[in-house]
């Protein structure tokens, strides 16, 4: 059997929180852990070591022994996360937004196998998102790095618009959990609250 290649798990704290009032969405808790802790843990077992990327000067902190990079090209928002993701890793990368509490890892396992074993630009879970998929709960070869750089020099930032420059892999997340509570984000007070709920 064949090993391995390298892969990064990073942890996308992006945007500016507004809607939660300014908190950082990622450190508020979820059935008694905070989102970034339920979000690393689900990395952790999927990666072969974790990587935070945010432009918060505290992110340091944020996770022990984890480090943090910033964007190397900001202004473009999920996509300057991505970018600065394949930049400092080096490696293939597993990417999850960190306002998602519910990410399952054995769909981040699935994802990086099949990238992996058919050689793939990407492997991304489908979903009723605008893009047809999940771009933030994704695997993507380190070989990426070109094209999202290109997307960013031609002014195309949706985070799940470059994807089709390379080779995609589609999987269906089902088999894993409920696509609705795998993909969950916390972007309020009130997705807040049910999360809650759902924990």
């Amino acid at each position: 059997m064949t090993a391995r290649r390298r892969c990064t798990g990073a942890i996308l704290a992006g945007g500016r929180a507004t809607r939660m009032g300014g908190t950082p969405k990622g450190l508020a808790t979820v059935g008694g852990r905070r989102i970034i802790d339920r979000v690393a843990s689900a990395l952790a077992d999927a990666a072969d070591e974790l990587l935070v990327v945010s432009n918060d000067a505290s992110a340091d902190a944020w996770l022990a022994g984890v480090r943090a990079v910033a964007d190397v090209r900001p202004g473009a928002g999920a996509l300057s996360g991505l970018h600065a993701a394949l930049h400092h890793a080096g490696t293939d990368l597993m990417v999850v937004a960190w306002d998602a509490p519910f990410t399952s890892t054995a769909l981040l396992d699935a994802l990086r196998d099949a990238g992996e074993f058919e050689d793939a630009g990407a492997a991304v879970p489908r979903s009723a998102a605008r893009s047809g998929f999940e771009p933030l709960c994704a695997w993507y070869a380190a070989s990426c790095l070109d094209p999202v750089t290109r997307a960013i020099d031609e002014g195309r930032f949706h985070a799940g618009g470059w994807q089709r420059a390379v080779r995609l892999l589609e999987l269906d997340p089902s088999p894993f959990g409920d696509p609705a509570t795998i993909f969950f984000n916390v972007n309020t007070p009130d997705d807040l609250v049910r999360a809650e709920r759902l924990a």
